[in-house]
């Protein structure tokens, strides 16, 4: 480039502007990330956290289960203070630079003021120029030739022109870039070791750090599980439609992540083919060992199984081998049993589309959604899920199933009990105890929900016509079931639960089995449900007391509709109304007419004046009614924008001792067609109900017109015996066929300018014949 001139930074200075910015932008972020949280012993130490004896366990398991992390900690808070400090150091070198560049100033350079005269110019240079001249003993050279220069800068005109617009008196020089990097970098001798390093970097390290991150991401799907053992879960699903509990646990212990060359944290130890064969045989329950299937029959397929099996029935392994093995197989199970439910959804819709031939059945999706409940809490299926609850053994259900007044199979239940009579059937447990079963039991979730249906984007939203999409919008409200235990205590019985939405037409026959097709046995009978029948015979007698109309009292009310009608004036078709106006049957001059005139003027005016008003008032309420059609279609895009948003996975803690990792509660939202036992809707899960959440679900309506019943299940992956249901009906009904020759409403103003319009086409048509005509001539 001509007039250009670059050069590397030989100070420093610029290199240092450099370093701080890379390193602001490096330290900063690092430290918000990377900086180590921890929870203090002390706080674990509190009446508010459950300290039965398997939360103890877990506890330790989780402070242990990383034995080089206080060493990781220190390593990090080393390396992000050393950054800090290097950041504040370059920051103080910064603050401290003396600049290369400084504005060249010739009356600071002879001592003046801006405004001398030249006189005073002149006598400054002389009294500077005897110190500073060469020949004289306090000469300096450099000294006298800037003296010299600001003089001719300012008393010679071309020189003062060119320092006042270059800034130099010489005229404009060449242009000067500065590379905020050392000279050394360039320099011959390091050439070798600079190049090695950017070989090192770009050619080798970045290519293989792209290399494995595309190794490791390209085997996982969503949720970082294996894409193999997804094609496995569909390949078993299509083979297996209806699939029972057991057989859904085998094909989640064949999965590729308990396999040692998929998942590098499995360790294979030679001790596992006789500990592993002695605990299949301590098991009471069948594993299926005989089954040929590929892989079900594989060792690590095997070893997993067991291992499960041993973790619902609660067994106690030897802790230096097989419970390492459990906790890391068991911790990977909720992830897994997700991915196993949202391949049945697939393969449903699949299957509607008409795509493939099997459906896959409800037991296998409900089975899916229980088994990860049951592997949460460490229970079989079979078992009370009052043992959910710490302290609680199978010795002290007996006493819950012989209480006089109910026996108590629920955790719901046994909150809606009174105080006293709680403590009297645990009156075997001590204080801390009892305080730990309440502590646990407060904290569970007691959920309630409202269904609401209607079509979106349709002018009505509450018809729902064939083949129509209809929107399910579910609200859920979560509070704890510490909300029951102080409405029993004050003796208020709410009704939360299962039918509060429940329909006339529903009886209490299908609701029982609704019931047990939600919950875990269809043998539990909910007590928030016993006295349904009562209120529903006292509504319908009600009802019965409503007396219609006689026919009489009919056609006169028919009448007087039809004089109301006649009275009224008559109105066109914008919606204004004005009264008719009769020609006069005297056309003679005469003063009754003259004020009839003056009249019929006034009544006019009030007329017209009235017209424009009814025309002002009925484009008020258009512009109303868009503005709150505008308002709507906001609201629906703001409610499609929070469905597209990606929630945290965190809502609140579960109590699950048995499980060794945190756990968050999360829910499975989906609607059934309980009679067909069909799936309606592909299953929702969602992961952050904290307080209240809304999910919608999208259905096809039915192609023949109807009232169809269905049910919408919320099922938890957490808690057994914590699901909720609600019933929803569609009237489906004939869509309406579209006309085939639409007629559209004209204003008179649109018809007067379309009868302007044509009539100058016509005379523009006139105006062309005509010239046509006198070319041709």
């Amino acid at each position: 480039m001509a007039g250009s001139k670059f050069q590397y930074d030989e100070s420093g200075g610029t290199f240092f502007y450099f370093l701080f910015s890379f390193l602001a932008l490096v330290v900063i972020p690092c430290t918000y990330y990377f900086w180590p949280k921890r929870k203090d012993k002390a706080t674990n130490v509190d009446r508010n956290v459950c300290q039965c004896e398997p939360c103890a366990i877990k506890s330790n398991y989780l402070e242990n289960k990383e034995p080089w992390r206080k060493v990781k900690d220190q390593a990090i808070k080393f390396l992000l203070l050393s950054g800090w400090l290097a950041l504040i150091l370059t920051g103080y070198k910064v603050l401290n630079l003396k600049h290369d560049y400084v504005a060249w100033d010739p009356f600071e350079v002879l001592g003046i003021d801006p405004g001398s005269t030249p006189v005073e110019i002149k006598k400054a240079y002389r009294r500077l120029s005897l110190i500073f001249h060469p020949d004289k003993d306090t000469g300096d050279e450099k000294k006298f030739l800037m003296i010299t220069k600001a003089f001719r800068a300012l008393t010679d005109e071309e020189a003062r022109k060119n320092w006042e617009m270059y800034g130099n008196p010489d005229g404009p020089g060449a242009t000067s870039f500065g590379i905020a990097l050392p000279s050394w970098i360039v320099e011959k001798e390091n050439s070798f070791l600079v190049l090695g390093l950017y070989a090192l970097v770009v050619m080798i390290a970045l290519p293989v750090a792209v290399g494995v991150w595309w190794y490791r991401s390209v085997k996982y799907g969503t949720d970082q599980v294996l894409l193999d053992t997804t094609y496995l879960y569909y390949y078993f699903l299509h083979k297996t439609p209806d699939m029972a509990l057991k057989r859904a646990l085998m094909i989640i212990s064949a999965s590729g992540e308990f396999h040692r060359r998929q998942n590098s944290e499995i360790i294979e130890r030679p001790s596992d083919n006789y500990e592993v064969n002695c605990l299949m045989k301590e098991l009471s329950t069948s594993l299926g060992e005989n089954n040929k299937e590929k892989p079900l029959y594989y060792p690590y397929s095997l070893k997993a199984r067991a291992l499960l099996h041993a973790h619902l029935s609660r067994k106690k392994l030897p802790p230096s081998t097989l419970e390492i093995d459990r906790m890391k197989i068991v911790k990977k199970c909720p992830i897994l049993l997700q991915e196993f439910v949202q391949c049945v959804g697939h393969l449903t819709l699949l299957a509607l589309a008409g795509r493939i031939s099997r459906k896959p059945h409800v037991n296998t999706l409900e089975n899916g959604m229980k088994l990860s409940r049951l592997i949460v809490q460490g229970l079989w299926e079979s078992k009370s899920p009052l043992l959910q609850l710490p302290h609680i053994t199978e010795d002290m259900l007996r006493f819950f199933s012989l209480r006089k007044r109910g026996s108590i199979r629920s955790i719901r239940d046994l909150a809606a009990i009174k105080e006293d009579d709680r403590r009297s059937l645990l009156r075997s447990l001590t204080d801390e105890h009892y305080h730990n079963v309440m502590l646990v039991m407060s904290r569970m979730p007691l959920l309630s929900l409202t269904v609401k249906t209607e079509v979106v984007d349709d002018e009505d939203s509450s018809t729902i016509t064939t083949g129509a999409i209809v929107t399910i919008t579910v609200h859920l409200k979560r509070q704890s079931m510490k909300v029951l235990m102080e409405d029993s205590a004050n003796g208020v019985s709410e009704d939360f639960g299962v039918d509060g939405n429940k329909e006339p037409g529903d009886s209490d026959e299908e609701t029982a089995q609704g019931e047990a097709q939600a919950g875990d046995s269809p043998k539990t009978k909910k007590g928030w449900n016993r006295n349904k029948g009562k209120k529903k015979g006292s509504k319908g007698a009600k009802m019965k007391k409503r007396v219609p109309l006689s026919q009489k009292q009919k056609t006169n009310q028919a009448e007087q509709d039809n004089q109301q009608q006649q009275n009224d004036p008559p109105i066109k078709a914008n919606g204004t109304s004005h009264p008719v106006e009769k020609p006069p049957k005297d056309t003679k001059p005469s003063k009754i007419n003259e004020s009839d005139d003056e009249d019929a003027a006034s009544h006019s005016d009030e007329s017209e004046a009235s017209l424009i008003s009814n025309r002002a008032e009925e484009k008020q309420r258009n512009d109303d009614d868009d503005e709150e059609e505008w308002n709507k279609c906001q609201q629906k895009l703001l409610k499609r924008d929070k469905v597209l948003e990606t929630k945290p996975k965190k809502s609140h803690s579960v109590h699950c001792p048995y499980f060794p990792d945190d756990k968050q509660e999360f829910w499975w939202i989906y609607m059934l067609d309980r009679r067909r036992q069909d799936l309606i809707s592909v299953p929702v899960f969602l992961t952050s109900l904290i307080d209240e959440e809304q999910v919608e679900l999208k259905v096809t309506a039915p192609h023949k017109p109807g009232i169809y019943r269905y049910w919408v299940i919320v099922r938890s992956d957490s808690y057994v015996d914590c699901d909720v249901m609600a019933p929803v009906k569609l009237d489906v009904k004939e869509a309406k066929a579209a006309p085939i020759n639409a007629e559209w409403d004209i204003s008179e103003e649109e018809e007067a300018n379309k009868d302007d319009d044509s009539a100058v086409e016509d005379s523009d048509l006139v105006a062309s014949d005509d010239d046509d005509d006198d070319e041709s001539d």
